[in-house]
């Protein structure tokens, strides 16, 4: 009698590889904006003008823009979040350590900034 391990094995193999090359439907333009194929740039830009020594930062991305709504039911604000961690000196001339941010972009601009508080 032979093992169902191995035809189970490559059932699940088949289905990941398809999952994986499945395309997922690409987000409203009209609702986000273009992607924002430059976005470390865009990002990178907009930390010059938010850090106090933005020449020292080193910044960690946390992976590809997602589309997202970061408004409010009543008035949403749509756009692609770009999520990542800046390590940069304080005023101190000291590194902070790596702080979790993120930016949402819409049409090639940064509309909102997260982890600074005051934004």
């Amino acid at each position: 009698m032979k093992s169902p391990v191995l035809p189970v094995c490559t059932l699940l193999m088949l289905c990941a590889v398809w999952s994986l090359s499945a395309q997922t439907n690409p987000a409203d333009t009209e609702r986000y904006g273009p992607y924002p194929a430059n976005y470390k740039e865009i990002a990178t830009k907009w930390l010059e003008t938010q850090l106090i020594d933005s020449e020292s930062a080193k910044v960690e991305w946390d992976g590809e823009p997602k589309p997202a709504n970061l408004g409010t039911r009543d008035k949403p604000l749509y756009g692609y979040l770009v999520n990542f961690k800046v390590n940069a000196r304080n005023r101190f001339g000291s590194y902070t350590g790596l702080q979790s941010h993120g930016v949402l972009i819409r049409n090639g601009e940064v509309i909102k900034g997260l982890g600074f508080g005051y934004y």
